[in-house]
């Protein structure tokens, strides 16, 4: 019970090291603001790739607790969406796309699943690259990294209408097959005119003469969770960043290597560089808004922004 005598209500964090994200003190802001002071955030951590029974039992826990609301899951969104498929009522056409949920709610009784990565993965970029970026620059993507968040910013480029939103070519670098595999699979069912290379390799070297050859004003984005759930980055300290590019690291915290090396090259390469502050606010409130079923966009997602705001400055 909370100081009124309402019965708090529980929201879930599956992550890996969910004690250390800024969310745990936004989130309780943000629920004030929202007027929900009595939904509390309560994290689950997981192994990378944890053993699938350890997953199927954070979605009972979940799906038997009439006080749990529902959950966003990070790092561990096609692992969970593997072992636990079975136990949901309904996906949205975007899990049923990519295998993967990052959004764990209820409805009418049934346990829902929603991959709302495409959509963050949107929010987040266009405002980044800005309209017709890829036509005016030549630019290509190079994207470090093959699970879910690679795999919405994949999805969010081939869906944009006008040709000059797109790249003309993407370049994917995963360090296991499998990943690549499931990518290459999800961009041969649908129609695009993106040239996909896909690349296996965990070499970091081999990584920094891949992005030597990119054309001026491409973008390089490291989706691999290093920096932050795993040490170091996907390339080394000499490598060079494209001239007159973008960096864009999907990591807000951690020790971000790869945004270091990037803002090393800012001036001699005329680099520009992005941290994942604004995938992590939209990340959160896509889900939030699925999970309380009240929408977050326009002033009020501005609104819930300027709040977290104050935490990240501290």
């Amino acid at each position: 019970m909370n100081g009124n005598g309402a019965e708090k209500m529980n929201f879930y964090f599956i992550g890996v090291t969910t004690g250390k994200s800024s969310i745990m003190k936004v989130f309780p802001l943000w629920m004030k603001e929202l007027q929900r002071p009595v939904v509390v955030l309560l994290g689950i951590d997981h192994k990378i790739h944890d053993d699938p029974q350890a997953y199927r039992a954070t979605v009972a826990r979940i799906k038997n607790d009439p006080l749990s609301l529902g959950a966003l899951v990070t790092t561990h969104k096609m692992d969970l969406y593997a072992a636990a498929k079975d136990m949901f009522g309904y996906f949205d056409p975007y899990a049923e796309m990519t295998d993967e949920i990052s959004s764990i709610s209820k409805l009418d009784g049934r346990l829902e699943g929603h991959a709302k990565d495409p959509i963050t993965a949107g929010l987040a970029m266009d405002p980044i690259v800005g309209k017709d970026y890829f036509d005016r620059t030549g630019g290509q993507v190079l994207l470090f990294g093959a699970g879910g968040s690679a795999i919405s910013t994949m999805l969010h480029l081939m869906n944009k209408t006008e040709k000059s939103d797109r790249p003309r070519r993407v370049i994917i670098v995963n360090r296991s097959q499998g990943r690549l595999d499931h990518l290459r699979d999800m961009v041969q069912k649908r129609t695009t005119d993106i040239e996909v290379e896909y690349l296996l390799s965990s070499d970091p070297v081999f990584n920094d003469r891949i992005m030597e050859r990119l054309p001026s004003g491409s973008v390089v984005i490291n989706a691999t969770g290093m920096g932050k759930d795993t040490p170091g980055s996907p390339v080394t300290s000499n490598g060079i960043f494209p001239e007159n590019g973008i960096a864009w690291e999907f990591n807000y915290r951690g020790e971000l290597d790869f945004m270091h090396q990037a803002l090393r090259q800012v001036e001699s390469r005329k680099l520009r560089v992005e941290d994942g502050w604004v995938y992590f606010l939209h990340g959160w409130t896509q889900v939030i808004a699925q999970v309380l079923h009240h929408p977050i966009e326009g002033e009020l997602f501005d609104r819930l922004a300027q709040v977290a705001e104050v935490v990240r400055g501290k």
